[in-house]
């Protein structure tokens, strides 16, 4: 778990999972393959095998651990609703974050359809939690708006759209539902430019909808030049955060000790379990 994490919308991060697969075209800069595969063969390092995907099953009760309460983006370096993650592995992550409910966790997929399946069947219980938001990523019209739809017919308590990298102009599309919006450009080697107008769009969009927006950066190859601000000002607006109280440490380490016994904590496995 990163404490301190870079990422403007949250405090931090926390990899239960490793790796991924590209779905689609707004992913083919991903700056989490592109880290992971800088240390693919260095040994002993947590991407020693870059970005293939793994479970990582001793990372499962860091949240557990965590006293000091965090917004936690969960796979920051993957996706929990990969085909390939098993179901009762994605039903531990939940209950673990269900359990650790002084945090609030921020879990954002590409694989929309699979998380609209499971909430409303397997993770029933953790679809209405409000310290859980559910988010899909949304880079242009041909895959990102069919997501929208996806998680809306979830009806999850908190659902929001992270529109990084837009590489298009997304147009008119339905905000009801969605509880808060992130939208940033590209940024690295080869980054895609974002248009004024399309992040206007969008801005506007949420105004007339009176949902929390939140402009994360133009991008670019230098994107600390270009920046955040968007006509002047920063966007840091977000859905109203619900905190519970943090467990006593008793507590903590009964569950911690609970969740250890499900899913033991044998190293990084290349998927040798099913659903």
């Amino acid at each position: 778990m990163s404490t301190n994490s870079k990422i403007e919308w949250t405090d931090a991060t926390w990899n239960p999972v490793r790796g991924c697969t590209r779905i689609s075209p707004g992913f083919i800069h991903c700056y989490a393959e592109t880290f992971a595969e800088r240390f693919r063969g260095v040994p002993g390092h947590p991407y020693e095998q870059g970005f293939d995907l793994r479970l990582v099953p001793h990372k499962l009760t860091e949240p557990l651990t965590w006293a000091k309460p965090r917004m936690i983006f969960v796979n920051s370096m993957s996706d929990l609703f990969h085909e390939r993650v098993p179901d009762a592995y994605i039903v531990l992550a939940c209950q673990i974050m269900a359990a650790a409910d002084w945090h609030i966790y921020q879990v954002l997929t590409k694989r929309s359809e699979r998380m609209r399946q499971l909430l409303s069947t397997k993770l029933a219980f953790a679809a209405n939690l409000p310290h859980i938001w559910w988010g899909v990523s949304v880079e242009n019209r041909k895959h990102g708006l069919p997501r929208i739809d996806h998680l809306r017919d979830a009806t999850p308590n908190v659902a929001f759209l992270s529109i990084e990298p837009l590489i298009e102009d997304l147009g008119r599309f339905k905000l009801k539902g969605i509880d808060w919006v992130i939208v940033g450009g590209e940024s690295g080697a080869g980054a895609r430019p974002m248009s004024r107008d399309w992040v206007v769009g969008i801005r506007e969009q949420c105004l007339m909808e009176n949902v929390p927006f939140f402009f994360k950066q133009w991008g670019g190859v230098r994107k600390k030049l270009a920046g955040r601000e968007l006509d002047g000002r920063t966007y840091d607006d977000f859905p109203v955060v619900k905190r519970n109280d943090v467990a006593e440490d008793d507590a903590r380490t009964a569950l911690i000790a609970q969740f250890d016994s499900v899913w033991p904590k044998d190293g990084d496995e290349p998927f040798k379990r099913t659903a």
